[in-house]
């Protein structure tokens, strides 16, 4: 590892949303830098290259060519799509480079379990990206159940809202619509929530049962008279999943963008304007209907899950809201805490008080603050050689995966599935 002098070398494999994303932010924290990406997209490539310093021979359009040369740094960030985890961590693993890997794991149960024994095989670190562990929101709440401020934690409601414009772009238009492309919706979205159950019930877990189904995004439920594309659709101004509405409101023509909507924007047409998008939702697949998609993503789907020390959990993801915060309430033996869009609030059974609990620490960016918390812990810990700064390493991230493997399992056979 560097001396606590160096920087960290670190390299990027995908410089996609993710990718690019975690190299600024381990750049920012004034103790990396980023010394070779792999990117096969050349403006992606070149534009963070360039951002970010890059030197132009250590830019690569494919992640075989930057890992089977001679090790050149510390660790490697792999960012790659769903299904194309599997072979750089491998090879990363060989090299002993220490390597922080985006969710999921992998694609399959096996994939999963042979890429834990491959960083055991060569001695490396490995941290997965369980971002949500390093929000300020999750450090509030893990003082208070560790206090025992609600006492023993007995039942948790937990909500992820994918919001419908989300949903559309991602799940249904885009790279997580089809299970064989990607991987199935609750692996591509909500490893990061069981986790975060796991995490803050404190427990082991060993029963789960699930349902949900495509419900909505069919050929079948398409209204009357919709066309392939938004761009000349007879319905396109009555429909709430308009590409037209939803990303124009990233790019408007004239007044403010929303910033929500932009992000999306920016994927399906990057620094355009306002008559390239248009182009761009004429031919690309951002265009497309979303009842006339090949998609067989989940539109909605509950997980309920036992744990080892008797406390229990649901998850309820959906595309239905427009709401995009996570909600969860835990339930204890002496109070209830709640967290609303930042927002942490404790009930005391015996006073009959509630109390706002304060969030203490940088909230904002990406997922509320925990993109930021876990690249400063995961370059703090290579700088420094604390482990212990990590909580997501792969050993911690292979139960969530197994708890998400199981509700699968369960909801394709209606069973209660032994985790």
């Amino acid at each position: 590892m560097t001396p606590p002098d160096l920087p960290v070398r670190i390299l990027v494999a995908g410089a996609g949303a993710r990718g690019a994303a975690y190299a600024r932010l381990a750049t920012a924290t004034g103790r990396a830098v980023v010394v070779g990406l792999a990117e096969p997209v050349e403006d992606r490539r070149e534009g963070l290259g360039d951002e970010l310093g890059v030197p132009p021979a250590a830019r690569f359009p494919d992640w075989r060519e930057m890992l089977r040369r001679e090790r050149f740094a510390d660790a490697v960030v792999i960012a790659t799509q769903d299904r194309d985890h599997y072979e750089p961590f491998v090879l990363a693993a060989r090299r002993g480079y220490a390597i922080l890997l985006e969710k999921p794991i992998a694609v399959t149960r096996r994939g999963c379990r042979e890429l834990a024994s491959a960083a055991r095989a060569h001695g490396v670190t490995a941290a997965v990206c369980h971002v949500l562990r390093y929000t300020p929101v999750t450090a509030a709440v893990k003082r208070v159940l560790d206090a025992g401020e609600i006492g023993r934690v007995v039942s948790v409601q937990h909500l992820e809202p994918v919001g419908y414009w989300h949903f559309a772009h991602s799940y249904v238009r885009g790279s997580w619509r089809r299970e064989d492309l990607s991987s199935p919706f609750l692996l591509a979205k909500c490893t990061h929530d069981v986790d975060w159950l796991t995490y803050v019930v404190g427990s082991r877990p060993v029963r789960v049962s699930s349902f949900g189904a495509l419900t909505h995004f069919r050929p079948d439920e398409a209204p009357d008279g919709a066309g392939e594309r938004c761009t000349d659709c007879a319905v396109e101004p009555s429909c709430p999943y308009s590409a037209l509405r939803i990303y124009r409101a990233g790019r408007p023509e004239a007044g403010v963008p929303d910033s929500r909507r932009a992000y999306y924007t920016d994927i399906v047409d990057p620094g355009g304007t306002p008559e390239s998008l248009r182009r761009a939702l004429e031919s690309g697949p951002y265009g497309r209907c979303v009842y006339r998609c090949d998609n067989d993503a989940v539109d909605h789907q509950v997980v309920a899950i036992e744990y080892e020390n008797a406390a229990t959990a649901t998850l309820t993801v959906t595309a239905f809201t427009e709401a995009t915060a996570r909600r969860t309430r835990i339930f204890g033996t002496r109070g209830e805490l709640a967290v609303d869009d930042g927002r942490v609030t404790v009930r005391d059974f015996l006073t009959d008080a509630t109390r706002a609990v304060p969030v203490p620490g940088e909230a904002s960016g990406g997922h509320g603050g925990g993109d930021r918390g876990l690249i400063e812990a995961w370059v703090g810990s290579l700088a420094e050689g604390r482990g212990g700064a990590i909580s997501s390493d792969l050993a911690e991230s292979l139960l969530s995966h197994e708890v998400v493997f199981a509700a699968e399992e369960a909801r394709h056979t209606r069973s209660v599935i032994e985790v």
